[in-house]
């Protein structure tokens, strides 16, 4: 990996896993009660069912980084169209063709168009043999993707309102396409997913008071997340490029399954119920 690699590696453990640090007040959002009980009760069960995911990837590595694609594009797509789709009087009409095509550009584009240098990533998660495989399954999609992604084009031009993120993917695939993939993979993951995630959830919060103390999770929480990578840096024996590439994505996975819990179907479940 060139250096540049691993400033990416570095932004995304910096950068962008702090965005999930804002889960508790998503959490207090849609109805977990107060206290410290239930603070605790929060806590813990973040924490086991995201140490029951990284204990699920030992376990079955190529099925896990399967699962991990498929609703990190779920969960990528989503929030990519979420303020489009709060301002749209069409929301509920062909919501799944900007959902599948933004939910491609990390899943399905930067395998595709740069299958050369993830494959090598992908070999240090699940080996070899996975690796081919799923290189293979994503470059089976790419098509259907494609054919997506130019009924969205049609789509944009009908609807106005989607216009704009049109636009946005268009420029984000430039990147994809022009990048590494590590470094493509930051970029969109820092200074899109996560900076339009923490401002949609700030501007959410209208009581101070609500806000520091989701300011001081953030904080903790972050200091926390890494300083569990450091030690699990300073315990492992492998090369420090394949240990740094394993606690990135595995971590990852096993944080995104609470936080899509919280985010896209907890929280969404109850905006749709009022």
């Amino acid at each position: 990996m060139t250096s540049f690699d691993l400033a990416a590696i570095g932004a995304v453990l910096l950068v962008g896993v702090p965005h999930g640090g804002l889960d508790g007040a998503v959490a207090r959002r849609i109805g977990w009660p107060k206290g410290a009980l239930a603070w605790m009760g929060f806590n813990l069960s973040y924490v086991l069912l995201a140490g029951l995911v990284a204990w699920i990837w030992w376990q079955w590595p190529i099925l896990s980084l399967s699962v991990f694609l498929i609703i990190s594009a779920l969960h990528f797509g989503a929030s990519d169209i979420a303020l489009t789709e709060s301002s749209s009087a069409e929301k509920s009409f062909m919501r799944w063709l900007p959902l599948i095509t933004h939910g491609g550009l990390v899943c399905i584009a930067i395998p595709n168009f740069q299958a050369i240098a993830v494959q090598p990533l992908f070999t240090l998660l699940v080996g070899d043999i996975g690796a081919a495989m799923l290189i293979n399954s994503i470059g089976m999609l790419f098509l259907p993707w494609l054919l997506c992604l130019s009924a969205y084009c049609i789509y944009a031009l009908i609807y106005p309102v989607w216009r704009q993120p049109l636009l946005n993917l268009g420029i984000l695939l430039l990147l994809v396409w022009w990048l590494s993939p590590l470094i493509s993979f930051a970029a969109y993951f820092c200074l899109w997913h996560s900076r339009s995630h923490m401002l949609r959830i700030w501007r959410s919060l209208k009581e101070e008071e609500e806000r520091q103390r989701s300011f001081i999770e953030t904080v903790v929480y972050t200091l926390l997340a890494w300083a569990s990578a450091l030690v699990f840096v300073l315990m492992s024996e492998g090369a420090l490029t394949t240990v740094l590439i394993q606690i990135t994505f595995i971590g990852l996975a096993a944080l995104t399954v609470p936080h899509m819990l919280l985010v896209d179907l907890a929280d969404k479940l109850k905006k749709s119920h009022g």
